[in-house]
């Protein structure tokens, strides 16, 4: 039963958005990553026919108790695997709705007119394609080393370096076993997508961290410098915050929380392999941090990243943007909005980036609105990162100052980020920064990102 409630993790993370499939695989601490691996891909490619099999068979309304994701896993083995490996009350449970399934899968073939059930699955062939564009992004961890001793050790297991890409286009012509230095992130490297790294001795010994690029954006237009004190208000599974302390240099102190206890033990280990210290991990919801404890007095950064509906993840099938009811995008908004508004409300902040990965104006810009209004001008947004391709929606003026990624835009997961800081006493509170603070802002704060480093005299651990 282990590896079923393990893939049923997976599929949960993968909903909330905490990473791609093979991070959270290789990070659920399950010992047989191979065998759980081609579950929940399995699992994910019929993920659309599961879904209208649990609902035509109407077996989450027979077991209430019964988590959607795990009836999917177990639903697959049962009907499409090699049947349930597991004993006990789920074996007897899937069996006892198994005449009644496998009656919906025979009604859903006659209705698709198929005779196979790979026929059944033509409609997931566009999240394939999405999923197969995206390259492998590898952030060099500068905790442990630098960016240089990376390629070098990439260079002496085969690998060619092409040097640092000129445009998406390069990106996307990438093959083989050739790499590229990104055009926008200074210690983002880009390999094909079909690269796998989670076995190389860099991923394990916590070099390089296996994180999309849309995903390094948050941490990296926070920026804090060094010493700083941060919040990573809904910090599972981790990554953005081992980038924070990278940023940080090890410097300054972060606050960590994720009120799920099996994540922040996730991201405890995560955290230990990256090398980081000075974070304090807290099991706690954030909403519940009280934003007057001396403990606090010190925080000037706020990376908050809550719960969405999820919908910028190529992974996601079809199907799910569908069931996505009205009822539940209000209720993520209403939650975001909550949350935002209760980071704001920490005394010393005075930048924040407020990031998801949906592709919803109601999770985006229209949460970012809505809380600029309840504060007036106390904050206001910054454009940063000027030659980013993709803009906030016009849904508001200033709306542009915002970020958006995309699949075919920008080569990565769907996602959104918004950069807002406090006003200084007695100013008016503009959408964005004038054109002459963002000539002297630091890279992050209006400006383009920093130019890759230049080769360093002094290493940090090479990697032989």
């Amino acid at each position: 039963m282990a590896l079923y409630r393990a893939a049923a993790a997976v599929l949960a993370g993968l909903e909330r958005g905490e990473g791609g499939l093979k991070s959270l695989v290789y990070n659920s601490g399950f010992p047989h990553v191979r065998q759980l691996y081609a579950l929940v891909s399995e699992t994910l490619r019929y993920a659309s026919v599961l879904e209208k099999l649990l609902d035509g068979a109407a077996l989450l309304q027979a077991e209430k108790k019964l988590a959607p994701q795990l009836a999917k896993v177990l639903v697959y083995d049962l009907l499409f695997g090699k049947g349930l490996k597991c004993g006990g009350r789920w074996k007897a449970l899937a069996r006892r709705h198994r005449a009644r399934l496998e009656a919906e899968l025979a009604r859903m073939k006659v209705r698709h007119k198929v005779s196979r059930n790979e026929d059944l699955l033509a409609p997931e062939k566009a999240v394939s394609a999405a999923a197969s564009q995206i390259p492998r992004y590898v952030r060099v961890n500068t905790l442990k080393t630098c960016v240089d001793d990376v390629i070098d050790f990439f260079k002496r297991q085969g690998y060619a370096y092409l040097g640092k890409a000129a445009s998406v286009e390069e990106l996307k012509a990438l093959s083989g076993k050739k790499f590229l230095l990104d055009l926008h992130l200074p210690e983002l490297l880009v390999f094909p997508s079909q690269t796998d790294l989670h076995d190389n001795l860099l991923y394990t010994s916590g070099h390089i961290i296996l994180q999309d690029k849309a995903s390094c954006l948050p941490a990296f237009l926070l920026s804090p410098v060094a010493g700083s004190h941060v919040i990573d208000a809904c910090a599972a599974p981790g990554n953005k915050t081992s980038h924070l302390a990278a940023i940080l240099k090890n410097k300054g102190q972060i606050f960590a929380f994720d009120v799920d206890p099996k994540r922040v033990a996730t991201m405890n280990t995560l955290l230990t392999r990256a090398g980081v210290t000075g974070c304090q991990l807290a099991q706690q919801d954030f909403l519940t941090v009280d934003p007057r404890d001396p403990k606090y007095s010190r925080v000037t950064h706020i990376l908050l990243d809550p719960s969405c509906s999820g919908s910028g993840m190529v992974t996601r099938r079809p199907g799910e943007e569908a069931a996505l009811s009205a009822e539940r995008l209000q209720a993520l908004a209403g939650f975001q909005r909550r949350v935002l508004n209760h980071a704001l409300s920490f005394p010393a902040l005075r930048r924040l980036v407020y990031s998801t990965c949906s592709l919803h104006q109601e999770e985006n810009e229209d949460v970012v609105q809505a809380v600029l209004q309840e504060w007036g001008s106390a904050f206001r947004l910054v454009t940063a990162f000027p030659s980013w391709p993709c803009r906030g929606l016009a849904a508001f003026c200033g709306a542009e100052s915002c970020l958006r990624a995309s699949p075919a835009e920008t080569l990565t997961h769907g996602f959104f980020v918004a950069v807002l800081e406090r006003c200084k006493e007695g100013a008016a509170g503009p959408s964005s920064l004038p054109a002459a603070a963002k000539e002297n802002s630091r890279p992050g704060e209006g400006m383009e990102p920093r130019a890759a480093p230049k080769k360093r005299n002094k290493k940090k651990q090479r990697v032989r």
